[in-house]
Order: structure tokens, then C-alpha cells, then sequence
């Protein structure tokens, strides 16, 4: 009160104060001006108060002057206590003496002397003095007892004069000063007063006094004090928010108890969203000071939901930072704005927290780990995870990088949010960079796409917005993982550098002597890895720098030196390297109009005739040279003059070469008869030329077979008839504008070939001559590949009716080829694909076996496809089938072609041409639904003919390997082990064009795909309807069948594949994605004009939905279920759950009979159902009672069924598939029972009741499947059990008991119950245990140490719960035999006799009377709760 009335009284004498400062001034003035003061300015007087202070060692002053003390402070305290207490007028002294101070700090300067340190007394011998600092006057005045109560009620009297004039012209404040001398007193007598006072003094002064009183309340209060103050502290932190750093700055140093704590961290909390942006770092600090283990990952779960870095740093501010670094390459700090400093400061406040506090560093790894939404990660969370990775050791560092990794294969941290990331915060994640880099190595090095796609990202957006020494780190990076060695590593790291080249070539060229030295480890790059290297190479040589220079001397030196070797290999890389040259050199430049100088020119020419001359006399290094060319006219962005100079001479050549005059050729010339074959221009009589081919090919023969070169003139080998055609018809288009018509001849004209009949009798032909034979195939199908890729893109009707039967004779050749193959072991084909060493692409295998082990024969023909797709070896088993579907309906033949051996053409895909992507506008084409195909394939085409059955197989396969090949990365796992073969063979030009582009591609055809899977819906729903429902009836065309059940599935496959990819997650495919969603919705109904995605999701989603009743077998039942949740993954998955599941669940009902009156079996089938049945369990709404549905209605019916019968609910459980159904459930049943929570006691008694009923109904599904072994006892049904056993009774035993132990009391029948049930099984599991011991199965054996231990776990976890509910005396132990699967009793080795073995227990061997003992704990242990649940009662 006293505090309030003095402030008063001041604000009424406002303007006498400012008089009397004014008179100070002048007087502080004229002081200054004399030089000379009597006795320097000494106060003297006759006060009580002078005269003691004198008397003690102080010297008063005036003005600007120190207060001067002789003695040691602590020697003036203890005089001047001394001298008050021993004068005459003590105690009243003591108010005489304060009486004295208030008058002598009337003035402001004298005041604040006082309250300055005091100075030492030059007079004074130095060696009495500690130091030559002092404290204040006042402050020790406060340090003697008996002053320091009427001290404190003085200063605190007259601290109110200045709050409002807190600074004089001095530039002190007085305010500050006064509170300062209450610091760190030795003591202090009423400290609950000195409190009050100040708090009371805290609710009224001004914003600045407040915060000096606040900031120094630590060093003022008594620990007795810390609770009362925070706890005023913390509403007045409610009240006023601008207070929040001083109070948590004082919060922080303040001894507080964890309740009030907890209390102030939340009110801190509640307003996180709303402070000042500068405010958060010492917000930040206090959260996590605050932090104890116990509540680490719930307040830091908390905080990171509220800490928002979006909102820290404006666009503008991100941007221009961006701008300047990028100008300066310098990254200086000081440019930083002052946003970016407070994020920084935060991430300096987190990286404090996480170094010196192990619970926080773990909890931040909780809270980030246990987000499981795209939308709820943020920025902040990966650059804490940079954070943690910075700062902890190598163990804690891969536990962040398992979390990043999972969250990234998740989808969870997109590539969004880490461009986001270095776009807004970039300066901040600069302290960073050696994380980053070393995680973006890691990550690259990734065997799973998504991950590796991740560094690549990081790499590119370190070195788009660091500095100029982060980007050199980031290129040597790079190249060293070019040059490790694996090829998976080092088609990534090239790729960065090429989007690295092709965005910003003047700043890579800065590094580009790194990139140089890749040339040293050219033997370890396959072709399209040298085609990228020398791309870049070339972008950087050629560029407007100073280095260019020097990088194309060394890649002269280096392609000349290539190009001369006599080593094919290495003639091939100097071919690459060349052409990649020339493009670079050639390229059109579009923004200049200038012409091609002469000089270049001059390069470009002589490098090409090089070229030409050093590969001219090798037939697989001219081929590559055709093909190479061929790629670089292709891109159409040659300069005109070097485009003139290679289509020149093309078509002369390839005349002069392949293309002769049809006349008849003599007979005996050969090593087989020819005949001319395959014309589609018999009417033209104009037209009479033939491709040259069975002459060529013998010729080549002879010439190699004689190991000598010809005469004069260049080689003219067969293998160079494709990519020179190529080469020939890409330079056509390019100076017609894409028409043909100058070489339409060529697409119909005939072959020189041999009289095919004579594959009929291949026995009685030479080895040569089969040999031969082969090659000949070889080549004319590679040909007519080469011609549907020149044809298929005209708009001439006659020449698509050419096409069309061009697939139909690769179709038929391709089959004739199989039969040749088949008795030609041993035989390697000519190359067709010549960028790639000789042995990476010999056939894995041929398979051979008698038509009579077809079984067999398909287990070793998916063996021997180990390395491709399921899918692909899914097709693969289709077009098995189709050929033993065939023999099964004529005997005759099989028993004739019993001995045939058999081979599978797509083992030799390596040795065809590939297919273009543009050559997949065919589909667009009709659909024939009947097989019309002349059996001869030699008939002239009277009418126009569609794409037949055969042909849209063709087309569709090599179609769906492309697309798998390009955009599924979900399923394709990168391999880093040295593997022989390389798995682009057959994808070089595929491989050129980026996935964007093939995705574009696709969507361009969807519309068409989308008429063919139409068709096949209305053809099997036709064929229903047609034959009543009868799959098997008469009259059905096996063969035809097969033919559209593979096109059904196949159809389904490329969209799924397509909709898999997940280059949709990027933003800038997103309009890609919509595209091919709004193809789908409008084949239902017409769609807006800008619809959203998920209205588009849902069509999309109709659409194929209706494709269900027409599915022909239960594979493409699986793709079109697996197609449906990936288009329901693109909007929100939850809203289709049911429909899938009731999809799933319809497939699983249905009978899948084949053709031929068969029900679908074998591995791939037994894959397919557990698919279903996976997607099924995982998408219904309840699990268990779909598990109960179907062990106990299904398989009861199919054990009361026949031998062969199935269930009647669900046709596919059959006793050859139990075995699938029964591995899926009990795995879905004990992944079902981890997502029960675990009780806390807490919890309500509803939660508990819902809770308890759940395990009820787990384990009496877990009970009705184990008893299922004693009716279905083969092997992998008890492996299975035994497995699957043990992980139910552990999750039990986690998340379980927890929960009896609370409701043991409350629901004490239910408890009995659910024991007694999981003892029945517990007992079953045991007796599966004593079968497996006695058949001495090893695989079986294995199980039961494991399952041994946990069923004795779970006896003393019973008990331990009886003993905490206080009812372990009703607990007993007894012995349990072994038994069997069905119950009979093992008799024991070392007693035979019954009785005796029931009295001398003990005899048994140790381990069989410990495994008894341990199985009847459990058999009794319910029967024991009955007992005790009545005693508690």
C-alpha cells in the first residue's frame, strides 16, 4: 500500500520533478565546467548518516562521481553494523540513519551514485583490497541485516518517482538499477515481502520495467518462492502475451513443481499458433526444458502439431534469398532475413534439446513416426529429422534414416514437401548440408526406387540452392557413384547429372573436370549408361564456357582411340560416343537462326566418315552405327546441312544392298531351296522387287565360316537389314514430314525365303540346315517388326491392311520358329539389339519335356523365368495351358507329339527387334471375336482385316513388359549384386524416353485399350448367355478362348500398371492423372468440364467395376480386384473398402472352370486365391467374424464334402487349395489382434467390455482353425499352425493379459470363458508339438523350442494375474501327457507300462516331464480362476 501511495504522490509532483531535473542539469553543467571542486565533490555534513558512512571507509560524492570506499566491502558492513548496533540511540538509530539515506538521495544523480558500484579510495593501500570492483552503496546497505528491511521499503518508495522517466540523459535507468540491487543477495530476511512487493510493483509499471523485473526474479526469490511466483507469473503470461519471453525466461531458471509445470507448458501451448514469429525460439526452449521422460512423445507430438514453418517465412522473403544466393554462389549468412533467422534460431533451440536430452531426441522420433497422414507432415519434420541425424551417434543416426526411409517408401514425406523445404527454408537447412549429403548417398544407393528417387531429389535441390563449395560436393558426389560399379547406382547418379546438365549447364560446367575423370572407368558402363555420359559430356563441352574446350579434346582423344580398337566392345563405345558428339555439335539451335559454321561442319563430317570406316567391316558394329544415327534422326533437332548429309546416300545404299529384282534364282545355290513368300502386291505389276534375304544370309554364312574378308566393297550382312531400315525410314519421314509413300513398296514386297513345309520334317535336316533355318527366321521376323514400326503410324487404308497381315505373319512365323528352336539345341540366334555384349543375352533355358509331364514341364518353365515378373510369368503359364488345353482335346496328337520336345519363344525375346511405342496405335484397330486367320497365312486380302486375337495378344504383351518396364517401380526392387544379363535388353529405345513420356503415350491409347476391354466384357458375357452358363459347353473354342482370356488379363495388367506409377504423386503429373481417370469416367458418362479428382475417382471406379461379371479366370479376377484399390488409393481408399471386399468375397465364391471342363489349379492359381483372399480379410470391415465365417461354414462344408468336392459357400476352398486359406487366416488373425489396444486401467468400462469381447471372438476363431489339423494334418498345414501358434499366443500375452488383469473382477465369466478356450488350443498346439517330435520332422521341430517357451510364459502370466487379484491360492500345477494329433496317448521310452508311468511321473526323461508339467499348467489354470472367482465372491 505504502508503494501505491508513494506512486501517487509522485504522479501529483510530475511537474516539480521535471523542474528539479531540469535545475539538476544545469547544476551537473556548471559542475562540470569547474574544473576545480572543493574536496572533489565530497558530501560533508553533520548528518548521522554522513558521518557514519565516513567513519566506516566511505566517501560520499556528488555529480558524476563514484562513491569512493577504503576498505573492503565486507570489512564496511561489519563496521557500520558495528557502529549502529553500539551507538547510544540503538535501535532508534537505525531510523535516523534511513532517514539520513532519503535525504541525501533526494537528487536523481546522487541517487543513481548510490546505486552505482562504488569506486576505490586512491589514498587506501591496494593490499587491504580483494579487487577494485565494488557493489552499490545501497546494495550493501542491504546486506546488513538490521538495515536491509527499511532499505528495501525506501527503494521501493522511491522507484515509483522514475517509472515513467526511467532513463535520464545519461542514458541509465534508474528502475533497472534499483531492481538490480536486489540480486543475489547472501540473504534475505522477509523474502515473502521483498515478493509481494515486487509482484505487486509488476501488476502496475510499464511494459520495459516489467521485463526487467521479470528477467531478474531468479536471481532475486528464494527457492520457497519459485512455485507462488510462477504460478502469478503464468496468468499473468494469459493476460498479457507480450510478456511470454521474460516470463519463460524466467520460468525456465525457476525451481518449480511438475504439476505447475505441466499447467504453464500447456497455457504456453494453447497460444504457440498465435505469438510473434520471434518469440518461438525461447517459446520452444522453455517446452522442451520443460520436457520430462514420462510426458516426452505426448508434449513434443503436441508441439509439432502446432509449430507451423509454412507460415514462418513468406514467399517473398524464401524467393528473394534464393535470388541472391543464386547470384552470389556465396550463401552468406548476412543476407539472411530476419524470418529465416528465427527459424534458424528454433532449429538451434531443437538441435540443443536433442544433444543434451536422449527422452527428447526418442520422443521427436515417436511423434514424427507415429503420424501416419500425407497432410499432417511438415516441413518441420524433416528438418528435425536432419537435426537428429546431425547430432546423434551411428546407431541413433540409422534409426532416423530407417524412420525417413519408411515414411518415404510410405509415401508419407513427399517429394513436395522436401521441394517445399529447400524453396522456404533453404538458408537454414545450409547448416545441414553434410547431412543431407550424406543421406542423399545413402539413399540413392536404395534397392527400393521410391527411396533412391528421394536422393536424387535431394541432390537436385542441394545443388540448385547452396552455394558454389556445397554444388562441387554434390558433382563429386556423383561421379563417385558413377564409379562404384553397380549399375543400378549408376543409372541414377547419371540421370541427376543429365537433369543437373540440362537445367544449369554453366553451373556444372564449373566442376567439370570431375565429371572428366568417369572417362577412366568406361569398361564398367553398359551402353545406355555411356549414352548418358557422353551426352553430358557433350552438353558441357559445347556450352559458351572456357572448360569446353579442354572436354572436347579429351573426348576426341578417347573416341578415336575406341573407335580403333579391334575389340568390338570397346569399337562399340567409341560408336556411342561419337554419335552422342555429333548430336551435341549438329544439334538445331532454335533461338539462333545462324546456319551450321563451316568448321563444325567440317568436325561433324569427318567424324561421321570415321565413324562409317572404322565399323564398315564388322556387321554388329555397323548395325550399332545404323541404330545410333537412327535414334539421333529420330529426335528430329539436327542441324538441316548434317541431316542432308546422312539421309544422302541411305536409300541408295539399302537398294544397292537388300533390295533386288524378283526373278527366279537357281536351285542348288543354296544351302536350302528358295522360294518367294510373304507378298502383298501380287496385282501391282509395277512392283517387282524382293528383299534379298536367304542369299544375304547364305553369303554371310560362307563369309564368316571362311574367316576372310570379301574382295572389294563393304560386308553386306543381314544383321545391319533391320537397324539400316530403320535408319532408312526415320530419314524418310524427316524430309516428307512423316509420309512413307517414297518406300511404301518395301511394306508389302516379298521375301527370298525357303518353303516353310519343311519344318514338318526338321529330323531329317542337317544341323546346318536347321541352323540355318533358325537364322532365317531370325531375320524375316525382325524385318516385318521393323516394318510394322515404319508402317504402323500411316493414315493409307491399304497400307494399315499391310500392317495388320504383317503381324499376322509374325504371329505364324514366330510359331513356326518355336517348332525349329525346339529340335535345334544349343543354337544361338543372330543379335537384333547390338548395345550389349554377346553372352548377356543367351536364352536362360530351354525347356524340353515330353507333353505327357506337363506339370513338370510348367514347374521348371516358371523356374526358368525366375527372374521376370509374376505377371509376366503369369502369361507365360496362360500360353502353356493353351497348348496343352489343345492337346488334351485331340488324344491322337498327343500320343504322336508325346516325344516333341517344346521351347518358349518369349525365352528368346532378347533376339528380336523392338517394338516402338508408336507402333501401339494398332490397337486402335477393330477387334475380330472369331479366329478367321488362313491356316497357310498366304491368302490375298479381299477385305479389310481387323487385329485377330493373336495379333492383340502380340500387341498387348510386348506392350504390358514396356509399361512394367518403364513406370513400375512399386514392384521392380533394384538389384545391387553383380548379376550377368542386362534387364534393358530389348527396351534401347525405350529406354531413351523418360517415364513421363511413356505415361503420355498410354493415356494417349486409353480410349482404344478401353474398346478392347469392352469387347472382351461383351464377348464372355455373350458366351454366357449363349451356353446358359455352362463355361465347359460343346462348341466353344478352346483356342479363341484362351487368345481373349489373355487379352482380358493382360488389358487389366497395363492398367494397372499404369495407374501404379508413382510419378502421379508428383504435382506436375497430377493433370496426367486426371487425364486418364477422365478417359475412364467418360466411357460411363460425360463428365464436366473441370470435375474434381474424386468424382472422377468414383466413375473411374464404376467403370471397372462392371467388368466383374465377365472375368474369365481368377487371375484377372485378381487384377481387376488389385486395379480397383489402386484407383481408389487416388482419392480416399476408406469410402471403397466395402465394395472391395464385397468384390474379393464374390471371386471367392465363384467356380473358376476352364474351357475344357477342368477346374484352374497349380501354383499360379494357389498365388492368385491367397491374393483375393488377402484383400478380402484386409478390406472387410470386421476380420474376425469373416475368419469365423469361413473356417466354421466353408470348411466344414468341404469336410463333408467328396474327395474332389468343394465347399459349396465358397467354391475355391477346395482340399488342394485349404492349405492357402489356412496360412492366410491365421496370419490375418494375428495381425487383427495386434490392433486391439492394450488396456490401461484407466480406460472406461465400456472400453474394456468392447475390448474383452474382441479377444473372445480372436480366440474362439483361434480355437475352431488349430482344431482344424486333426482333419487336415499334412505337413504345411502343421508348419503352419505351429508358426502362426506361437505369434497369436505372444500377441496374447502383450496386449491380452493386460486386459484380464483389469477385468478379471468386473467380468469374471467372460475371463473363464476365453482362458478355457485358448487351454483347448494351447493343449492342441502341445499335441502338435509330440507329432512333430515323433515323426522327427525338422522343419516341424524347429517350431517347437520357440512355442514350447511361450506356452510356459503364458502359465506364469496367468498366474501373475491370479496373484494381483488376490487369488493365487486357488493356482496348482499338474502334468499333462503326450499325445497325438488325434488325442492318443505317447507312451514314454522309459516306461511301458501304464500304471506305472501314471505313479512314477517322475521317471519320465527331464525334457518330456518339464513339457508335460507345462502344458497341464495351462490345461488347469481356467478351471483354477472358477475356484477363485467363487472365493471372491
Amino acid at each position: 500500500m505504502g508503494a501505491k501511495r508513494k506512486l501517487s504522490r509522485s504522479e501529483d509532483r510530475d511537474e516539480s520533478l521535471v523542474g528539479d531535473t531540469s535545475k539538476s542539469k544545469k547544476g551537473r553543467t556548471s559542475v562540470k565546467k569547474s574544473k576545480t571542486v572543493p574536496q572533489d565533490g565530497v558530501v560533508e555534513n553533520d548528518s548521522l548518516f554522513v558521518q557514519l558512512l565516513k567513519s566506516t571507509g566511505m566517501t560520499l560524492k556528488s555529480g558524476e562521481r563514484q562513491n569512493d570506499l577504503a576498505v573492503d566491502q565486507a570489512v564496511f558492513q561489519k563496521k557500520l553494523q558495528q557502529a549502529l548496533r553500539k551507538h547510544p540511540r540503538y535501535p532508534n538509530v537505525i531510523q535516523e540513519f534511513v532517514s539520513g539515506l532519503e535525504s541525501h538521495i533526494e537528487e536523481r544523480d546522487i541517487f543513481r551514485n548510490c546505486l552505482l558500484p562504488c569506486g576505490n579510495n586512491q589514498v587506501t593501500e591496494t593490499s587491504n583490497m580483494v579487487g577494485s570492483f565494488h557493489d552499490s552503496l545501497i546494495k550493501l546497505l542491504l546486506g546488513i541485516e538490521i538495515l536491509q528491511e527499511s532499505v528495501i521499503t525506501t527503494l521501493f518508495e522511491k522507484l515509483p518517482e522514475f517509472v515513467y522517466d526511467s532513463v535520464g540523459s545519461d542514458g541509465i535507468s534508474i528502475p533497472r538499477l534499483i531492481i538490480n540491487q536486489f540480486k543475489w543477495l547472501d540473504r534475505i530476511l522477509n523474502c515473502k515481502d521483498l515478493t509481494s512487493k515486487i509482484m505487486q510493483l509488476l501488476s502496475v509499471a510499464p511494459g520495459e520495467i516489467q521485463h526487467d523485473i521479470i528477467t531478474s526474479l531468479p536471481e532475486i526469490l528464494e527457492d520457497s518462492q519459485h512455485n507462488d511466483v510462477a504460478k502469478e507469473l503464468n496468468s499473468l503470461l494469459q493476460q498479457n502475451m507480450q510478456l511470454t519471453v521474460p516470463i519463460l525466461d524466467a520460468l525456465s531458471s525457476l525451481n518449480i513443481n511438475a504439476e505447475l509445470l505441466s499447467e504453464v507448458r500447456q497455457s504456453v501451448m494453447s497460444t504457440l499458433s498465435a505469438v510473434d514469429l520471434e518469440d518461438l525460439p525461447v517459446i520452444i526452449k522453455f517446452i522442451l526444458h520443460a520436457v520430462t521422460p514420462s510426458d516426452a512423445v505426448e508434449v513434443i507430438s503436441e508441439l509439432r502439431k502446432k509449430l507451423d514453418l509454412e507460415s514462418c517465412v513468406p514467399l517473398v522473403n524464401s524467393l528473394a534469398a534464393q535470388n541472391k544466393m543464386n547470384k552470389s554462389q556465396a550463401g552468406s549468412s548476412g543476407n539472411k532475413t530476419n524470418d529465416t533467422n528465427c527459424v534458424s534460431l528454433m532449429m538451434d533451440v531443437i538441435k540443443a534439446a536433442v544433444r543434451f536430452q536422449k527422452h527428447t531426441s526418442e520422443a521427436w522420433i515417436k511423434a514424427i513416426e507415429n503420424v501416419d497422414a500425407v497432410a499432417e507432415h511438415k516441413v518441420s519434420d524433416l528438418i528435425v529429422l536432419l537435426i537428429l541425424y546431425t547430432t546423434q551417434t551411428n546407431s541413433s543416426k540409422k534409426q532416423v534414416e530407417r524412420l525417413l526411409r519408411n515414411k518415404i517408401r510410405s509415401g508419407f514425406i513427399s517429394d513436395h514437401l522436401l521441394q517445399n523445404a529447400f524453396r522456404n527454408h533453404s538458408q537454414v537447412l545450409r547448416d545441414y548440408f553434410h547431412s543431407i549429403l550424406s543421406l542423399a548417398q545413402s539413399m540413392l544407393r536404395s534397392a527400393e526406387q521410391s527411396v533412391a528417387a528421394f536422393g536424387t531429389l535431394m541432390y537436385k535441390r542441394a545443388f540448385s540452392v547452396f552455394d558454389s563449395y556445397c554444388q562441387q560436393e554434390v558433382v563429386v558426389a556423383l561421379v563417385t557413384h558413377v564409379c562404384s560399379g553397380y549399375a543400378a547406382e549408376v543409372d541414377v547418379s547419371l540421370d541427376v547429372l543429365t537433369d543437373l546438365v540440362s537445367n544449369n549447364a554453366a553451373a556444372v560446367a564449373h566442376y567439370a573436370v570431375f565429371v572428366k575423370g568417369i572417362l577412366d572407368y568406361l569398361d564398367n558402363l553398359n551402353s545406355l549408361q555411356i549414352r548418358k555420359l557422353f551426352h553430358i559430356l557433350s552438353v558441357l563441352a559445347f556450352s559458351k564456357g572456357q572448360e569446353g574446350g579442354h572436354i572436347q579434346d579429351d573426348m576426341f582423344i578417347v573416341i578415336r582411340k575406341q573407335l580403333s580398337s579391334t575389340v568390338l566392345k570397346y569399337k562399340r563405345i567409341g560408336i556411342i560416343g561419337a554419335v552422342r558428339m555429333v548430336e551435341s555439335m549438329a544439334m538445331k539451335r532454335k533461338l539462333e537462326a545462324k546456319p551450321l559454321s563451316a568448321e563444325m561442319y567440317r568436325q561433324v563430317t569427318s567424324l561421321l566418315d570415321l565413324v562409317r570406316t572404322c565399323s564398315e567391316w564388322i556387321p554388329e558394329a555397323l548395325a550399332l552405327y545404323y541404330d545410333e544415327l537412327a535414334n539421333l534422326v529420330q529426335k528430329r533437332n539436327l542441324d538441316p546441312q548434317v541431316m542432308d548429309l546422312v539421309g544422302k546416300t541411305v536409300l541408295t545404299d539399302f537398294q544397292d544392298d537388300f533390295v533386288v529384282d524378283a526373278a527366279p534364282i537357281e536351285e542348288g545355290t543354296y544351302i536350302l531351296p528358295v522360294k518367294v513368300m510373304y507378298n502383298l502386291d501380287e496385282d501391282d505389276n509395277q512392283t517387282a522387287i524382293a528383299i534379298n534375304l536367304l542369299p544375304v544370309v547364305s553369303k554371310d554364312i560362307s563369309i564368316s565360316g571362311a574367316k576372310q574378308m570379301p574382295d572389294k566393297g563393304r560386308i553386306v550382312s543381314p544383321v545391319c537389314l533391320p537397324p539400316f531400315f530403320r535408319l532408312l525410314r526415320l530419314c524418310i519421314e524427316e524430309q516428307h514430314d512423316g509420309d512413307l509413300g517414297e518406300i511404301d513398296a518395301l511394306l508389302g514386297c516379298p521375301l527370298y525365303l525357303t518353303d516353310l513345309e519343311i519344318t514338318e520334317k526338321m529330323e531329317s535336316l542337317s544341323k546346318q540346315e536347321r541352323e540355318f533355318l533358325c537364322a532365317l527366321l531370325f531375320f524375316a521376323i525382325n524385318w516385318f517388326r521393323e516394318i510394322v514400326n515404319a508402317f504402323s503410324t500411316q493414315q493409307d487404308t491399304e497400307m494399315k491392311v499391310k500392317v495388320l497381315t504383317r503381324l499376322q505373319n509374325i504371329t505364324w512365323l514366330q510359331s513356326v520358329l518355336e517348332k525349329c528352336l525346339a529340335v535345334t539345341p544349343g543354337y544361338i540366334p543372330p543379335a537384333a539389339n547390338f548395345d550389349s555384349e554377346p553372352f548377356d543375352v543367351i536364352p536362360s533355358a530351354v525347356v524340353s519335356v515330353p507333353a505327357k509331364k506337363a506339370k513338370k514341364g510348367k514347374k521348371q518353365t516358371s523356374a526358368g523365368s525366375k527372374n521376370s515378373s509374376a505377371d509376366s510369368s503369369q502369361l507365360e503359364e496362360h500360353q502353356e495351358t493353351e497348348h496343352s488345353e489343345a492337346e488334351k482335346t485331340q488324344p491322337e496328337k498327343e500320343k504322336e507329339e508325346s516325344s516333341k520336345p517344346s521351347i518358349n519363344i518369349h525365352n528368346y525375346r532378347a533376339f528380336f527387334r523392338e517394338l516402338d511405342l508408336e507402333t501401339f496405335t494398332i490397337l486402335q484397330c477393330g477387334l475380330l471375336t472369331r479366329s478367321l486367320l488362313d491356316s497357310e497365312m498366304q491368302t490375298k486380302a479381299t477385305e479389310v482385316v481387323q487385329l485377330g486375337p493373336a495379333e492383340l495378344v502380340f500387341l498387348l504383351e510386348d506392350l504390358f513388359r514396356k509399361v512394367e518396364h518403364i513406370l513400375n517401380s512399386s514392384a521392380k526392387r533394384v538389384t545391387f549384386l553383380k548379376v550377368k544379363g542386362n534387364k534393358d535388353i530389348g527396351f534401347s529405345h525405350l529406354c531413351q524416353k523418360t517415364a513421363q513420356e511413356v505415361a503420355q503415350r498410354v493415356i494417349d491409347m486409353l480410349n482404344a485399350l478401353c474398346n478392347h476391354i469392352e469387347n472382351m466384357h461383351n464377348y464372355f458375357q455373350a458366351l454366357t448367355i449363349e451356353n446358359n452358363g455352362v463355361v465347359d459347353a460343346l462348341g466353344i473354342d478352346i483356342k479363341e478362348h484362351q487368345y481373349m482370356s489373355t487379352s482380358y488379363t493382360l488389358l487389366l495388367q497395363v492398367f494397372h500398371t499404369l495407374f501404379c506409377w508413382n510419378g502421379f504423386f508428383q504435382h506436375e503429373n497430377r493433370k496426367l492423372l486426371k487425364t486418364a481417370l477422365g478417359i475412364m469416367a467418360g466411357r460411363l458418362k460425360e463428365t464436366e468440364a473441370e470435375p474434381a479428382l474424386e468424382d472422377l475417382v468414383s466413375q473411374s471406379f464404376s467403370y471397372l467395376k462392371n467388368l466383374h461379371s465377365s472375368v474369365p479366370t481368377c487371375s484377372s479376377a485378381l487384377c481387376l480386384t488389385q486395379l480397383l484399390i489402386v484407383i481408389a488409393a487416388k482419392a480416399n481408399v476408406l469410402q471403397y473398402k466395402g465394395e472391395i471386399a464385397s468384390l474379393a468375397k464374390q471371386f471367392l465364391c465363384q467356380s473358376w472352370i476352364q474351357p475344357s471342363g477342368e477346374h484352374e489349379k497349380g501354383i499360379r492359381y494357389h498365388e492368385n486365391l491367397q491374393g483375393l483372399l488377402c484383400i478380402y480379410l484386409e478390406h472387410t470391415d470386421d476380420v474376425l467374424k469373416a475368419i469365423e465365417e469361413i473356417s466354421g461354414v466353408g470348411v466344414p462344408e468341404l469336410i463333408n464334402a467328396a474327395k474332389d468336392g468343394t465347399s459349396s459357400t465358397y467354391p475355391t476352398l477346395t482340399r488342394q487349395t485349404f492349405v492357402v486359406f489356412f496360412r492366410i487366416l491365421m496370419d490375418k488373425l494375428e495381425k487383427c489382434i495386434r490392433n486391439i489396444t492394450s488396456s490401461k486401467n484407466s480406460e472406461c468400462l465400456q472400453a474394456q467390455t468392447e475390448q474383452l469381447l474382441h479377444w473372445n471372438l480372436a480366440v474362439r476363431d483361434f480355437h475352431i482353425l488349430v482344431n482344424l489339423v486333426k482333419v487336415f494334418d499334412s505337413r504345411p498345414v502343421l508348419g503352419v499352425c505351429l508358426k502362426y501358434g506361437r505369434l497369436f499366443v505372444e500377441t496374447f500375452l502383450k496386449l491380452g493379459m493386460p486386459l484380464l488383469d483389469c477385468c478379471f473382477k468386473k467380468h469374471r465369466e467372460d475371463v473363464q470363458s476365453l482362458l478355457k478356450t485358448l487351454q483347448l488350443s494351447t493343449r492342441q498346439l502341445h499335441h502338435i508339438c509330440g507329432h512333430s517330435k515323433i515323426h522327427q520332422d525338422t522343419g516341424l521341430t524347429n517350431h517347437v523350442p520357440m512355442l514350447k517357451k511361450t506356452l510356459e510364459l503364458f502359465v506364469y502370466r496367468v498366474k501373475a494375474m491370479l496373484v494381483l487379484n488376490n487369488c493365487q491360492e486357488a493356482f496348482w500345477l499338474g502334468n499333462l501327457k503326450n499325445r497325438d494329433l488325434q488325442g492318443e496317448e505317447i507312451l514314454s521310452q522309459v516306461s511301458k507300462d501304464r500304471e506305472a508311468e501314471d505313479e512314477q511321473e517322475s521317471q519320465l526323461p527331464a525334457e518330456e516331464a518339464e513339457e508335460e508339467e507345462e502344458a497341464e499348467e495351462s490345461d488347469k489354470e481356467a478351471e483354477e480362476e472358477d475356484e477363485d472367482e467363487e472365493d471372491s465372491d
